[in-house]
């Protein structure tokens, strides 16, 4: 079991950023991605901390319209 591997975060020429992860880590059976070729993730961070977090990105639920009488 892979739970850990050596990625990298680099700068393209369009002034995105990317986040390679291992081959190795994104096939292990426990990767918590699965059977995907792209998908939205939120990315967040705590000031002061060295760690990033990727979550599968979760829409906000859609508001109801208000009901008329």
């Amino acid at each position: 079991m892979v739970h850990e591997g050596k990625g990298r975060l680099f700068r393209r020429k369009d002034a995105k950023y990317l986040i390679y992860v291992p081959k190795d880590l994104a096939e292990d059976s426990m990767f918590p991605f699965k059977d995907v070729d792209s998908l939205a993730v939120k990315i967040s961070f705590k000031l002061g901390d060295n760690k990033l977090l990727v979550e599968k990105w979760k829409e906000p639920p859609a508001e109801k319209p208000e009901e008329t009488r």
